[in-house]
């Protein structure tokens, strides 16, 4: 966070060169903002500023937070999922606080990419913001909106839940077609069966459960 107070100013000449400092984040007024859809978080010990000559005031605190999301899981495991991250400060109106981003969507996407553990399950593939006003209770209220997007790694569950179920239905027409007996053909078919059973397990521990349609390799 950046912002400037015109009545926190110095001439660095007048103090020994003393062109910054830094102080406790409780010693000067600094902008209260909230996640929407924070659930719980972790914050860091980092509670300090820094304070130009200018009057520019500086705070970096970094820490964990949960977020909401909607989850569309239709098309798992080649889904792309978009999670938004909304910043608002509630307790002053756009009259006395109106909150820009810095840097460009491309920079913090940069940024991003490189703070992301690539070899998770999800692989970052796009940043965008959207700066707008929220009306409430009659005031408007400035907020900015991170659109996250990621997209899911199918590798996994190709090899490991696709193939498999593949090659049991293609075992089960050649079984059902081929030149076999009746008895054989009625034991091909009761294993199948419980192979199918022990994948349709397997399939209903890796799903999720948090969306409103099922995906599609769920209900086949």
């Amino acid at each position: 966070q950046e912002w400037k107070n015109t009545l926190a100013t110095w001439d660095p000449q007048d103090f020994c060169n003393i062109s910054r400092i830094i102080l406790p984040t409780n010693t000067y007024w600094s902008p209260p903002v909230f996640i929407l859809e924070r659930v719980n978080g972790q914050n860091s010990n980092l509670d300090y500023m820094v304070v130009m000559h200018n009057g520019s005031f500086n705070s970096t605190q970094p820490f964990q937070v949960t977020l909401t999301c909607s989850l569309m899981i239709l098309k798992f495991p080649f889904d792309t999922q978009m999670c938004n991250l909304t910043i608002a400060s509630f307790l002053y109106p756009v009259t006395d606080l109106i909150m820009k981003t810095r840097r460009s969507p491309a920079e913090m996407m940069k940024d991003s990419q490189s703070y992301f553990l690539t070899d998770g399950e999800w692989k970052f593939t796009n940043l965008s913001i959207i700066e707008y006003m929220e009306q409430l209770d009659q005031e408007q209220f400035s907020m900015v909106t991170y659109v996250i997007s990621m997209e899911r790694r199918p590798t996994l569950y190709i090899l490991n839940l696709i193939l498999p179920t593949c090659a049991l239905y293609l075992l089960d027409m050649a079984v059902l077609f081929g030149p076999s007996s009746l008895e054989e053909k009625i034991s091909f078919q009761i294993a199948i069966i419980l192979g199918s059973s022990m994948l349709a397990v397997i399939l209903n521990n890796i799903l999720p459960t948090s969306s409103n349609k099922p995906p599609v390799i769920g209900t086949h």
